[in-house]
């Protein structure tokens, strides 16, 4: 089972898939796009990663606020959510995403990436720091579940 993870920008989809185990996320690619309304070859796009990679679950970033509350990028978030549900019919788990782009910034500039080139692998980068971010959750509370059943 492979789960797919996506950072949904303005004009950008950063793309992560997880390996068969559900371990780890390697990023794919960046599906780009001329407007932020053009989401047919966008959506297209995911469905043939989809197919690809055999993925059962979607893991979509939803950049919160700081302080909690849901502004116009997480409304298109999830309304880009619904499109996916629509579209593929698979599960689409919201996934909080906040501070995701800046420590994919940071990881870039401690790898030494040049500040003009980053903008090529960021959105790639916090896609991956998404799912990763949800698998191990997924980890966690299996290993919390296994750990209070040895227990009873």
């Amino acid at each position: 089972m492979r789960i797919l993870g996506l950072d949904f920008g303005s004009k950008t989809v950063g793309v992560a898939v997880s390996d068969p185990l559900g371990l780890t996320a390697q990023g794919i690619e960046i599906i780009r796009r001329k407007s932020e309304n053009k989401l047919r070859q966008t959506l297209a796009r995911i469905e043939a990663l989809i197919q690809e990679y055999e993925v059962e679950t979607l893991v979509l970033g939803l950049p919160k606020n700081m302080n909690n509350t849901m502004g116009d990028r997480a409304q298109k978030s999830l309304e880009f959510r619904d499109m996916l549900v629509r579209r593929t019919g698979l599960p689409v788990v919201m996934w909080d995403e906040r501070l995701t782009t800046v420590e994919a910034n940071r990881t870039l500039m401690e790898s030494g990436v040049r500040r003009e080139n980053r903008k090529d692998y960021v959105d790639e980068l916090a896609a991956i720091f998404i799912l990763q971010g949800y698998l191990d959750a997924q980890r966690i509370r299996k290993e919390m579940e296994d750990a209070g059943e040895e227990k009873v």
